[in-house]
């Protein structure tokens, strides 16, 4: 298993990555609305958008095969991440994670976690911060993890 930065290459095993994952853990727990903005966001051409834009993107790669894929927007929030459905617990999610905040630009990384994540966040240290929220049909829980100034030091 590599963590590598995503390439215009792999955006159609991203998307689907994303997609499938979505489809089977949240999309049922959201409106019609929502499930087209995630399909939205979801798509080649918007990853490829997002790529050109200050949005680090990291997917796991086993054996030429996409396993996931992470976004951190801005050095400052995880946007996306996404694992493949039969890869699940498995710890690729935290891999990917840790290489991520390694490229953090603030001490307090963010993420709007999906509902249905909520739990696997936590695992990960993240903590619940505010309300539930929904933007365009996605319901999320505002959370956020506080980086260990000196792992935060090494890596500026």
């Amino acid at each position: 298993m590599i963590i590598r930065k995503m390439e215009e290459k792999d955006l159609e095993a991203v998307s689907a990555v994303c997609m499938d994952s979505f489809l089977q853990s949240v999309a049922d727990t959201l409106s019609d609305e929502g499930i087209s903005t995630f399909s939205s966001i979801s798509r080649c051409n918007a990853f490829l958008d997002r790529m050109k834009q200050d949005n680090l993107m990291l997917v796991a790669e086993n054996e030429g095969k996409i396993e996931g894929v992470i976004e951190l927007k801005e050095g400052r929030h995880v946007a996306m991440l996404f694992i493949r459905p039969e890869s699940q617990k498995s710890g690729i999610g935290r891999k990917l994670l840790s290489s991520a905040l390694n490229h953090a630009k603030v001490e307090t990384v963010t993420v709007s976690a999906s509902l249905t994540s909520v739990p696997a966040y936590e695992k990960y240290g993240f903590e619940c911060n505010g309300e539930v929220g929904e933007s365009a049909g996605l319901v999320y829980q505002p959370m956020e993890i506080k980086l260990n100034k000196a792992m935060h030091a090494t890596s500026a």
